[in-house]
């Protein structure tokens, strides 16, 4: 309950913000068996120019795919430069939230210039593995093009898993490629959410060769055990 109320007391504040995690650290990252495959480096706040995406369509794809609407607490895991961040927050409007996560220092920090004038947004510093946020705090997370760079995928899901609310909705946008060329392939993206819990509940292909993949993350009592996680091993990954 303390977690819940100065999490609440951090979003009321409106756009003071600090960049700094939410809620204690959830599970180490040690406790997990590393990924069988190649993590690219992370390499850019942008996957592209935002008048590309808008042209596409990409943002009212995904935001009609996964159902967002007013009045959620939406977190983007992974906000980078902030295109999905200054979208989604007109959409939620003033009754709701979203949580722009981001682990790099620079990011973060342009982000708190870029959403200053939103009063429903709260800049979050999570970590590789976890992304700091409070239990049962949020209705809907995506991870756009970005799964690829997670270090320990199998850490981030489970500590995501814990502050889905439930119903709750996670989102992963990515290019339909190996790892290496900053993809993921859907079979790949399946097994290893699967391993983690989480059930597939939408498949959407999107412009350019990218996909919108939407599991339900798995109730706090039905997460598996940190050393019962399985790796997943694609041997298309290693072209």
């Amino acid at each position: 309950m303390i977690r819940i109320l100065a999490f609440l007391s951090i979003c009321l504040a409106g756009p003071a913000f600090a960049a700094g995690p939410l809620a204690p650290s959830g599970a180490p990252a040690d406790v997990f068996p590393k990924p069988d495959r190649p993590v690219a480096e992370i390499v850019a706040p942008r996957w592209s120019s935002e008048d590309a995406r808008d042209r596409a369509g990409e943002f009212a794809a995904v935001a009609k795919g996964m159902g967002i609407a007013a009045g959620e607490t939406v977190a983007d895991i992974g906000a980078g430069s902030g295109y999905y961040v200054v979208r989604l927050s007109p959409v939620v409007g003033p009754g709701g939230r979203v949580l722009a996560e981001d682990v790099t220092p620079d990011y973060l920090a342009a982000l708190e210039k870029r959403v200053a004038p939103l009063g429903n947004v709260t800049v979050v510093r999570g970590e590789p593995h976890d992304p700091r946020l409070p239990p049962a705090s949020v209705d809907a997370a995506i991870l756009v093009h970005m799964y690829h760079e997670i270090t320990q995928p199998f850490g981030l899901l489970h500590n995501l898993a814990a502050a889905m609310r439930p119903g709750g909705r996670v989102g992963i946008v990515d290019a339909d490629d190996i790892p290496s060329r900053h993809g993921t392939p859907p079979a790949l993206l399946r097994c290893e959410l699967k391993a983690a819990g989480y059930r597939e509940t939408g498949f959407h292909p999107l412009k350019d060769g990218a996909y919108l993949a939407v599991f339900a993350a798995p109730a706090p009592d039905r997460q598996p055990a940190p050393q019962a996680v399985r790796p997943c091993r694609d041997e298309a990954t290693r072209r």
